[in-house]
């Protein structure tokens, strides 16, 4: 079980995650099995994101306890990601923009090059959050040199996080959160991209926090992803606060819809992944998407805490961690994510 840190500084928050690390990366429980691995894969890492390339590495990234840096690894399969040696490809500035909350950091290969997307702050701000973009040319993006893009400009200049980059029938999209001017909460926004630091055309709002366990705290939606298979476009997003009560939502359209149409996504009525006691997880949400090397089963990475936080900072305990897990498809095409799996051996069930 994941220590409980009920008030760390970040210095105390630094100790704790590098003496589990180093305790996570001994060769006894690296997983050279594709099908097996031990979660939590990554502790004390929120907001994970994973990309399997055409080199046959996962490459992670994710929010670290001090929102201060991107950190990168990579390993061949998902259970060595733990014990995988972790690079830091940006620092927060001091003062001014991108010197407070680094999250949420997701890493993808676009037109022949790297791009790390991610969110942050200033300190003399801390809620002012904007969306932006590194850009490396280097094979390996663990090597050669990350570079700072223009930030991501939105139609909407307002608190925006959390972006996500996906491409469908030729388009490529970028979908994230955002509090509107003068509004409540926050919701989920897609725009097309022209490149991959900026978006061309309107912003559209797809989705709002309308049911009621959307309302169980914030009127916050968050942290979309996309996974395109059988006719139809899912998205999932995180709604809530970020404790026991977080969960995730999915929005779905038709693969020949338009996808910047609000009417073309449909909401689930209830949340397709929650707290569940049970199995020892609380509060599942900010996920992302990957798959085996082979690429034929299809693999939903998360975090969640593996105990029920009951005080009034969850977003600074720095004890979420990455788990992961298979997602099985239903008759109908439509995904059945399951349950939260318990911490420890995972190993893919037969289909």
């Amino acid at each position: 079980m994941i220590p409980r840190p009920r008030s760390c500084s970040s210095a105390a928050l630094a100790v704790l995650a590098c003496a589990h690390f180093l305790s996570s990366a001994s060769p006894a429980r690296a997983e050279a099995d594709p099908l097996k691995w031990s979660n939590p894969i990554a502790p004390y890492r929120a907001d994970p994101h994973v990309y399997l390339h055409t080199d046959g590495y996962y490459y992670f990234t994710a929010s670290v306890p001090e929102y201060d840096r991107v950190e990168l690894r990579r390993a061949r399969t998902l259970g060595k990601l733990s014990g995988a040696e972790t690079k830091v490809v940006w620092r927060r500035n001091e003062h001014g923009p991108m010197s407070k909350h680094f999250w949420a950091p997701e890493i993808h290969f676009l037109d022949g090059k790297w791009y790390i997307y991610f969110t942050a702050a200033r300190v003399e701000s801390q809620w002012d959050l904007r969306m932006y973009v590194l850009e490396n040319a280097s094979a390996n993006p663990l090597e050669g040199e990350w570079v700072l893009k223009p930030r991501i400009v939105l139609p909407i200049d307002a608190a925006a996080l959390d972006a996500t980059v996906f491409e469908h029938r030729g388009v490529r999209y970028l979908a994230w959160s955002q509090r509107p001017p003068g509004g409540k909460g926050s919701n989920i926004y897609i725009a097309k991209m022209d490149t991959p630091w900026s978006v061309t055309g309107g912003q559209v709002k797809i989705a709002e926090a309308t049911l009621p366990w959307e309302l169980r705290q914030h009127h916050c939606q968050e942290g979309p992803a996309v996974i395109i298979r059988n006719g139809r476009v899912f998205m999932t997003y995180s709604a809530n606060s970020t404790d026991y009560k977080y969960c995730m939502g999915l929005l779905t359209a038709d693969a020949g819809a338009d996808l910047l149409d609000p009417k073309s996504w449909k909401k689930s009525p209830e949340p397709i992944m929650d707290t569940d006691e049970q199995a020892g997880q609380w509060g599942p949400g900010h996920n992302c998407f990957t798959t085996t090397p082979d690429g034929k089963t299809d693999i939903l990475v998360y975090h969640a805490r593996n105990y029920k936080y009951d005080g009034n900072d969850p977003l600074n305990t720095g004890d979420r961690a990455t788990r992961a897990q298979v997602i099985r498809w239903r008759s109908d095409g439509t995904p059945d994510f399951g349950t939260p799996v318990p911490d420890g051996r995972y190993i893919i069930p037969a289909p």
